[in-house]
């Protein structure tokens, strides 16, 4: 952490000195934004599935280390360099940190407007006492970012996002790769379970496992991906992160089968949860594509009937009188 917070202050001190002297303001408060990757590869070495509580307890205790770590070595080169130059007066030199943050955010919304988890488990009055005496060098310090291509690049899950698919192609310069989440495999592997009819069933149903007869239940739960995990795991997770965190984090919200009904309950959820920001929607498409390849006569649970064409079904008319109804939303 003391490595990652030098490296981060002296690009600071790079961009400060080569950059138009008009555009340096930004750059006097020094901000950095330290975030996380490869939540998703954590848990599934910890055989813990997204959607446990679990999961959030070790996206509490994680985001707790390295916001605390991040912070205490912040000091230490405010200690070493100086603190940046508007610290006087800011929220660090008056013993706020983040999770004190949500005392003033409960007072303003009042307590029936929001339910957050405020446990901690490491000594925060130690390092308060440490940044009051140093300062901080950094006027923010943790933010999560997409880190999509990243996270390609070093062959882990990007940010704190669950598994988008166990099985994708891949495509660059070089041409298209089939890619299969290798845990899975390997896990698949030692239950004497990977063969070509699981290889062909993955394909079948994009990397799902949910509806594969020979997939035990607890290597379903494990391997649920984004749109199978109920958004409220990834709410719950996110709210426990976010009392750590000065700033915010780029938290996508996978919704299957969205309506007006299921966007209001998640984004008042998030609301209600304390979270600052939540970053794309995204949803199913209403098709999926042909799997021409696969030889369905050796799948595990794929029906070879094809079912016959369908009218559209008619748009549902606005009533006032029905309360499901959701033209409106």
């Amino acid at each position: 952490m003391r490595t990652a917070i030098r490296m981060l202050d002296n690009v600071i001190d790079i961009n400060y000195y080569s950059v138009p002297q008009a555009e340096t303001s930004n750059f006097r408060h020094r901000p950095i934004g330290l975030g996380l990757m490869g939540f998703q590869d954590a848990l599934y070495r910890t055989d813990t599935s997204y959607g446990s509580d679990d999961a959030v307890t070790f996206a509490d205790r994680s985001m707790e280390a390295i916001s605390y770590f991040a912070i205490e070595a912040s000091s230490e080169l405010a200690q070493e360099r100086g603190a940046y130059s508007s610290y006087e007066g800011s929220l660090w030199s008056r013993g706020i940190f983040p999770l004190d943050s949500l005392d003033i955010l409960v007072k303003e919304r009042g307590e029936q407007y929001i339910d957050v988890n405020q446990d901690k488990t490491l000594d925060w009055d130690d390092l308060k006492a440490k940044v009051a005496q140093a300062g901080m060098r950094n006027s923010n310090v943790m933010a999560i970012a997409p880190t999509a291509t990243i996270a390609n690049i070093t062959g882990v899950s990007q940010s704190i996002e669950p598994t988008y698919q166990n099985l994708y192609v891949k495509s660059n310069l070089s041409g298209e790769f089939t890619v299969v989440n290798p845990y899975l495999v390997n896990d698949l592997k030692s239950r004497d379970l990977w063969d070509k009819v699981m290889v062909n069933d993955l394909k079948y149903y994009d990397g799902s496992v949910q509806t594969i007869d020979r997939v035990p239940a607890d290597l379903k739960a494990k391997y649920a991906t984004a749109f199978e995990v109920e958004p409220r795991w990834l709410v719950d997770s996110a709210s426990r992160r976010q009392k750590w965190i000065d700033q915010a984090q780029s938290l996508n919200l996978y919704i299957n089968n969205a309506s007006g009904k299921k966007l209001d309950v998640t984004y008042r959820m998030a609301w209600f949860s304390g979270l600052k920001t939540t970053y794309y929607l995204r949803s199913l498409a209403a098709t999926g594509t042909e799997k021409s390849t696969v030889d369905t006569g050796n799948l595990n649970a794929v029906s070879n009937a094809t079912a016959a064409p369908q009218p559209a079904p008619v748009p549902q008319a606005c009533s006032l009188d029905d309360p499901d109804c959701e033209a409106c939303q």
